[in-house]
């Protein structure tokens, strides 16, 4: 576990819509959005500068990019048992984290930047294909 542990306990204790998994996955994916954006902190920094900031939209789609990389078809399911199902409710995950001084903002930086975004049932299942093989197919069907 990290160390945000009890900080997001208590998080969680305050705010039970989201469940700690969810709050954990934030921060993945605010790492994952930097790097998407070419905005990696290098390894001596121990400050984050606005150099590495991301917006809530580029958050938003950098969020659903490493859930469909990490759960495939089921990101949309995981994302429902965390409570999470609106692009609105990623905004509130990462608010609390703001609150409990876990995660920076900028002074432009709103819960609206994550209001109806873009719809996150089709961002979190579109790009998946299932493809059958044609030769399975046919000796199947011949059979």
């Amino acid at each position: 576990m990290r160390s945000h542990q009890p900080a997001i306990t208590e998080i969680c204790r305050h705010d039970p819509r989201y469940v700690y998994e969810a709050y954990e996955f934030m921060f993945d994916a605010l790492g994952h959005s930097q790097k998407l954006h070419g905005r990696v902190p290098d390894e001596g920094e121990e400050e984050f500068g606005i150099e590495h900031h991301v917006s809530g939209p580029e958050l938003l789609h950098g969020a659903c990019d490493l859930a469909r990389d990490e759960f495939g078809l089921l990101a949309r399911t995981v994302f429902r048992h965390w409570g999470i199902n609106r692009t609105d409710d990623i905004g509130e995950v990462i608010f609390n984290l703001i609150d409990a001084e876990l995660l920076c903002r900028t002074e432009s930086d709103h819960r609206s930047d994550f209001q109806n975004v873009f719809d996150l049932d089709r961002a979190l299942s579109e790009g998946f294909t299932i493809e059958l093989n044609e030769t399975t197919f046919a000796r199947r069907g011949s059979r």
